[in-house]
């Protein structure tokens, strides 16, 4: 089985409470990320038993695979809409380990796009490691780094926008990139700590603060030659560190 199918058996076994679906996990070796979720196998089946409560609904917007890895884009319903990035890497046809990034599902953004539609369709996979290279070298040089001036050299000018409070367009990105709010950074990318991408798209996960909190901020790119063409993200605050479950860090 594929590890994008493996990735879905799993998360679909919240809505389904399918048994089997815990059987993709290897519970000797499960190291879990989301802090607010307990270790290893027990800390799943807690999450699950829980979510289970919620009459839940899992439905998969963007499922991908990179090497060892498989991840998704995907919307939740427990009690509330959520939109997610799921991280999980594989071995031996096992989940071994799990990150993730979760925000409220927002209202449309000024241009009046959501934050999981738009295109779906994995293309150019001969074009992987570029693709991977341009958003890496974007998140580093532009958001890290703060080199507004090369905005230009990896995004596209129409570039689309999913971003919950940002509009369309290189312009609208520059103005947010450059907002700051009471002498801090509006959006402060710190550190990009992996970057997993199949074909067109590329996924940054990277730690930062957004207004002011220390968060998760997880941003999907579309490539098509040579730019960033579409963009979507989710902004999760990080627990305090007294509130772990975990010891594993977030990222």
């Amino acid at each position: 089985m594929s590890k994008k199918k493996l990735l879905m058996k799993l998360l679909k076994g919240i809505e389904t409470g399918d048994p089997e679906a815990a059987a993709v996990v290897n519970e000797d070796r499960y190291i879990q990320h989301n802090p607010r979720t307990g270790e290893g196998s027990p800390g799943l089946a807690e999450l699950f038993a829980r979510l289970a409560k919620t009459n839940p609904r899992v439905t998969f917007v963007r499922v991908f695979e990179d090497g060892d890895f498989a991840f998704a884009h995907n919307e939740y319903d427990f009690s509330g809409l959520e939109v997610a990035f799921e991280v999980f890497r594989f071995e031996d046809g096992k989940a071994v380990e799990h990150w993730d990034n979760i925000q409220m599902r927002q209202p449309p953004n000024p241009s009046g796009r959501t934050m999981l539609d738009g295109e779906t369709a994995i293309t150019d996979r001969d074009k992987t490691e570029a693709n991977r290279e341009l958003a890496e070298g974007f998140a580093k040089q532009v958001l890290v780094g703060k080199r507004l001036d090369l905005l230009q050299t990896y995004v596209a000018d129409n570039l689309i926008q999913h971003d919950a409070e940002i509009a369309d367009g290189i312009a609208a990105l520059r103005t947010a990139l450059d907002a700051g709010k009471n002498g801090a950074p509006w959006i402060e990318h710190q550190q990009v700590h992996r970057v997993l991408a199949e074909g067109n798209f590329a996924l940054c996960m990277i730690e930062g603060q957004r207004n002011g909190l220390h968060s998760g901020l997880y941003d999907l790119f579309r490539m098509a030659d040579g730019k960033i063409v579409e963009h979507w993200n989710t902004v999760s605050p990080i627990a305090p560190r007294s509130e772990w479950k975990n010891e594993n860090g977030k990222f």
